[in-house]
C-alpha cells in the first residue's frame, strides 16, 4: 500500500528536470513518462516556457534555508495550484489521487505535482530534507531519502571529491607570515 505517492516521484521529477533541463517540451513530457506520469497534455503556447517558471518557482523552494519561508513558499505554490484532489482511474490501473484538475495542461500539472509532492516529502521526512549539493562548485538539487537525514551531496561522486578536498586543506602546511 502506497500512502504517498505524490511526494518522492514528484520531488525526483523536479530535481531530474532542475539538473538536466531539457531543450523542448517534449523532453519535459518524455521525462514525465520517465518518472510515471502517463496522462497526456493538451499542448498550448509556450509551455516550454511556462514549465521552466514553475520550475524556477520550486528552486526558490529548494534554496530556502528557514523552514518558515519554505513553507511559505511551498504554500503560495499549492495555493497557484487551485486544484481539488480527486479520484481517477485514467490509465485503467486503479483508483488513485490527483492534486489537479482534469485536462490541465503541462505547466498547471506539473506546479501541482511538485508543489503538493515537496509538500508530503518535507512534512513526513523533514523540513530540511531538500537543498543543494554540498560539493563546491555543484549546485545539483539534493532529494534527501536517507534514513538518517545527512544526505548532502547529489552523488557519491561529488561526496568522494568533498572529502579529498577536505583532507587535502587538513594536511596543507601553515603558510608562514612574512617578517
Amino acid at each position: 500500500m502506497q500512502l504517498n505517492p505524490y511526494g518522492e516521484y514528484a520531488v525526483h521529477l523536479a530535481r531530474s528536470l532542475a539538473d538536466d533541463w531539457p531543450d523542448n517540451r517534449d523532453g519535459i513530457v518524455a521525462r514525465t513518462r520517465e518518472f510515471g506520469m502517463t496522462m497526456p497534455f493538451p499542448e498550448r503556447p509556450e509551455d516550454h516556457a511556462r514549465c521552466r517558471a514553475v520550475l524556477d518557482d520550486w528552486l526558490g523552494i529548494v534554496d530556502a534555508t528557514d523552514p518558515a519561508e519554505r513553507a511559505s513558499l511551498l504554500n503560495e505554490q499549492m495555493a497557484a495550484a487551485t486544484a481539488f484532489p480527486r479520484l481517477t482511474d485514467h490509465d485503467g490501473e486503479g483508483w488513485h489521487l490527483h492534486y489537479r484538475d482534469v485536462d490541465d495542461d503541462l505547466p498547471r500539472v506539473l506546479r501541482a505535482v511538485f508543489s503538493v509532492g515537496t509538500a508530503l516529502h518535507l512534512t513526513t521526512r523533514g523540513m530540511g530534507r531538500l537543498g543543494r549539493c554540498a560539493a563546491s562548485p555543484c549546485t545539483r538539487v539534493v532529494v534527501d531519502t536517507s534514513r538518517t537525514g545527512t544526505q548532502r551531496y547529489c552523488s557519491p561522486r561529488c561526496a568522494s571529491r568533498d572529502a579529498v578536498r577536505r583532507h587535502r586543506a587538513r594536511q596543507r602546511p601553515p603558510q608562514r607570515q612574512p617578517d
